[in-house]
């Protein structure tokens, strides 16, 4: 028996992380995007070696969509929401930087955000044991912050090529960046 097959996921590997045996499919629609074209992954979660530095495109969406912890891949209630990779910013400092299109075009340039990347909140339990594992490591440094009540999801485009040199490359979404809204 490999070692990964005694892991759990939720416990020793994050429900967000991909397997070695999901393998990438290609674009289509996705309903993690409302339908819109999005990159795919085959869904074996448990299959392979576990991958902790590659989240699995779809579960990825899907967390930061539904607000599904990444460690157990359960909802998080709005009091039971928290962030490691959370770094303070302002709306301001986004637009600079490209994001304007995505912000609302009211929201003051001084507005405080904390952009958490594509990692959706924790629970503070799965935050707390999840703070142990060896290959989460490099957060234990991090600052565990309760996430705020309101967000924006923005979502991050690649553009997908055809093998066929004659078809037209498309923009597809990869995965989902969340900010949070401080008050």
């Amino acid at each position: 028996m490999s070692a990964a097959a005694s892991m759990k996921i939720g416990v020793d590997v994050p429900w967000i992380s991909s397997w070695s045996l999901e393998q990438q499919t290609g674009v289509s629609p996705c309903p993690s995007v409302d339908g819109q074209l999005a990159a795919g992954q085959q869904i074996k979660p448990g299959a392979g070696e576990p991958l902790y530095a590659r989240a699995h495109l779809f579960r990825q969406r899907k967390s930061v969509r539904e607000m599904r912890c990444p460690m157990c891949g359960e909802q998080t209630p709005d009091d039971d929401r928290w962030t490691r990779t959370a770094r303070p910013t302002t709306a301001g400092t986004l637009r600079a930087k490209g994001l304007g299109p995505t912000l609302p075009a009211d929201m003051p340039d001084d507005q405080s955000l904390l952009d958490c990347g594509t990692i959706a909140p924790m629970h503070r339990a799965c935050a707390e044991s999840a703070s142990g594992l060896a290959h989460l490591a490099d957060m234990n440094d991090r600052e565990l912050r309760r996430f705020p009540k309101a967000w924006i999801i923005v979502p991050l485009w690649i553009e997908a090529r055809s093998p066929n040199p004659q078809a037209k490359s498309v923009a597809v979404v990869s995965f989902l960046q969340l900010l949070g809204v401080e008050d």
